[in-house]
């Protein structure tokens, strides 16, 4: 699976880059969310995992950006908020949305 991580912590992204590397995937990985964003429309992905809050763009801008594009790839909000709103706001957008523990 070729997966396009778009995450700003570096231990964060190091840590699920490898584990999906370990898992046998591809996982670009990019910080930036004009940077990402370029990258998913660029390239063909079977997943996006997306930050909520990124420098350049945020990850909900990415998400509608790429709807809006016709680009119907898979995409997951990995954050820290958690907030009914925000998993509706990021539904809206055109995601899944998973807040922490409320993944499982």
């Amino acid at each position: 699976m070729r997966i396009l991580l778009i995450e700003d912590d570096r231990k964060t992204s190091d840590y699920i880059a490898k584990g999906f590397s370990e898992a046998g995937h591809v996982c670009d990985v990019f910080g930036d969310g004009r940077d990402g964003l370029f990258q998913a429309q660029r390239e063909a992905y079977d997943v996006i995992v997306v930050d909520r809050m990124l420098p350049g763009l945020d990850g909900l801008a990415i998400v509608r950006s790429l709807r809006a594009a016709k680009v119907g790839t898979s995409a997951l909000f990995l954050t820290s908020v958690g907030g009914v709103d925000d998993r509706v706001e990021g539904l809206e957008a055109g995601s899944y949305a998973c807040a922490g523990r409320q993944c499982g």
